[in-house]
């Protein structure tokens, strides 16, 4: 609902139609079918536009949905491990981790202490430290290894991917005889 007297009114193609009352500008937006719709309630008179205002609505819920989509999501993956996690196991978690940083996600590795065995956390920085060697050429090291509680993690993400155009070689180009010689059967 407008209340001031006078408005600045411009109509649905942009243009100009001057300082009117608001019941004239409320004629002329009824006149065509469509709404008046106050854009600048601070200016001196307020401007308001002639629009279909249900059609303006649904467009702009159109490109908040297309924005939407064009988002990415980077969620955070986390793999824990122990101080005492053997080779093959090892080998397996860094297998995963390689393929969630693949799939753009970042991974929270964790080293995880049980009884006795926070008196050895250089055993669990030693492991992060290889996590981090091994995946060198995929992920940089956001967060580095911090000892919170019984728990020892760091934060991996995915590196930056180098632009590396490897040229393939051309293929010689075929001429319209040796396609027909190939369409042909041969007898031998």
């Amino acid at each position: 609902m407008i209340r001031v007297p006078q408005v600045r009114v411009i109509d649905n193609e942009g243009n100009q139609l001057g300082v009117m009352a608001t019941k004239d500008a409320l004629a002329a937006a009824e006149g065509g079918g469509l709404d008046l719709v106050e854009v600048a309630p601070t200016a001196n008179p307020p401007v308001c536009r002639i629009m279909d205002y249900g059609k303006y609505k649904y467009q702009m819920s159109k490109k908040s949905k297309e924005a939407k989509k064009k988002q990415t999501v980077i969620s955070i993956k986390e793999i824990k491990l122990r101080g005492k996690t053997e080779e093959h196991d090892f080998q397996f978690k860094v297998r995963n981790i390689r393929r969630f940083l693949d799939e753009g996600d970042k991974v929270k590795v964790s080293i995880i202490f049980k009884g006795r065995e926070i008196t050895h956390t250089q055993l669990g920085m030693g492991m992060l430290k290889r996590v981090s060697e091994e995946l060198k050429e995929v992920a940089t090291v956001e967060a580095s290894p911090r000892l919170e509680g019984r728990n020892m993690s760091m934060i991996l993400a995915p590196a930056p991917q180098k632009l590396e155009k490897t040229e393939k070689p051309a293929k010689p180009a075929e001429t319209a005889q040796d396609k027909a010689a190939e369409a042909e059967p041969r007898e031998e």
